[in-house]
């Protein structure tokens, strides 16, 4: 998986730059782009509903239908959208999208923690993982826009 070549990628290049005698002491030239609301819709919905929609159990008149992505590739995609979410966590808590420094960054941590877990289960291709995992990307989606969402519309 590309995940392996990223690592390896990472660590040469950390061995690099930890040759290097001059060190950089400017803070990083981050330039936020979109909104919370373009972020979530651009971004953090498309994913979760990725993830949420790679596993599910449909129970109708012809029986139990279990559904789970079969195909590396397809597993690929349900890492990426929990990669997606983890690091969606991260831009909720950069400037000026971080609401205030308390329960929004509670929240927005909790969507990293989650995305992380998230990643894991789809990296190991347990559908049982995912399906649960799913519902605690579900809650912490659900927290944040009970407290900070007026109007939210399913």
């Amino acid at each position: 998986m590309r995940r392996v070549h990223v690592t390896c990628g990472a660590a040469l290049a950390a061995a690099v730059l930890a040759g290097c005698a001059v060190q950089n002491t400017a803070a990083p030239p981050f330039k936020p782009v979109a909104n919370i609301d373009q972020l979530m819709d651009g971004v953090l919905t498309p994913a979760a509903e990725v993830y949420w929609d790679a596993v599910s159990i449909v129970v109708d008149e012809s029986g139990e239908t279990e559904n789970f992505p079969e195909t590396d590739e397809e597993w690929e995609a349900v890492w990426g959208a929990a990669i997606t979410l983890a690091e969606s966590g991260n831009l909720l808590m950069m400037s000026p999208r971080a609401v205030d420094d308390g329960e929004w960054m509670r929240m927005a941590e909790a969507m990293v923690d989650v995305g992380i877990d998230a990643a894991a289960a789809a990296e190991a291709q347990d559908p049982d993982a995912v399906l649960e995992v799913g519902e605690r990307v579900y809650n912490v989606c659900l927290d944040c826009h009970n407290r900070y969402v007026v109007d939210v519309v399913d």
